[in-house]
């Protein structure tokens, strides 16, 4: 990924990604300006796909400590029965 692409938040890759697939449904650019699209569209789904995937990690990380601390709780009664 390029750097400034880096930068762009979730929704504005989204939306740009959105743009980007609008202008090639439309149709009417030329090859090249097609294939420019192309790969900026790309750029963006990787985009788009690394913040999904923080998100992702992070919810497994949240649920994950949720777990572990619960499991603590009910272990410690466990163990005074």
């Amino acid at each position: 990924m390029a750097e400034t692409d880096t930068a762009l938040g979730y929704e504005q890759a989204r939306d740009e990604l959105i743009e980007v697939v609008r202008k090639l449904e439309a149709g009417g650019t030329s090859l090249e300006d097609s294939l420019a699209l192309w790969e900026r569209g790309e750029e963006l789904a990787k985009v788009c796909r690394h913040w999904l995937e923080g998100a992702r990690a992070r919810l497994d990380s949240a649920l994950a400590a949720r777990d572990a601390a619960e499991d603590g709780g009910a272990g410690g009664e466990r163990g005074r029965e």
